[in-house]
């Protein structure tokens, strides 16, 4: 069975899934991270393919992860709203919505201008109070358990995520 963490930009799935996976021993693998060794930068795919391709690849990845045991997953902020991506991950995984306020998340992504869907944003905060309210209630929906990270450290975050795991995976 393996961890899925999923939530918006600048939530933490990256550096919560690393911490879990140093906790467990298991292997962390990062959504993302795979796209943008096989095929560039997602900034780049985003513009020269557009949105739809970039999606497509996430589940080319999501069919061969959901394939495999024991990992850590950080999902990208939208892979888990496409519908086909979630079901194929929950076969074989438990989804953990990281959930922060909008302010925290300004404050972790403004520095960030890699972030395809804020660039060229004519108002950040907006534009990412947008993403939110779109995408919350699709999280919320798909995961398994939801997981408030404001005020949280990293510690205590995959510590609550290892103490829910802990009844139904291996």
């Amino acid at each position: 069975m393996n961890i899925v963490l999923c939530g918006m930009m600048g939530v933490g799935k990256s550096t919560i899934g690393i911490k879990i996976a140093e906790l467990t021993g298991r292997r962390w693998v990062d959504t993302d991270g795979i796209i943008t060794t096989r095929y560039g930068r997602i900034s780049d795919i985003f513009e020269y393919y557009g949105e739809a391709h970039f999606r497509d690849l996430e589940t080319e990845v999501v069919k061969e992860l959901a394939k495999e045991d024991g990992l850590v997953i950080s999902t990208g902020g939208g892979l888990v709203l496409k519908w086909e991506n979630s079901e194929l991950l929950k076969q074989n995984g438990k989804l953990f919505f990281l959930r922060a306020s909008l302010g925290t998340l300004l404050e972790r992504v403004l520095a960030d201008e890699t972030r395809p869907l804020l660039r060229g944003a004519e108002n950040t905060e907006e534009r990412l109070k947008t993403l939110l309210m779109e995408r919350t209630p699709v999280y919320e929906h798909n995961a398994d358990y939801v997981i408030e990270t404001d005020g949280k450290s990293v510690e205590e975050t995959a510590a609550k995520i290892l103490a829910l795991a802990a009844g139904g995976l291996s």
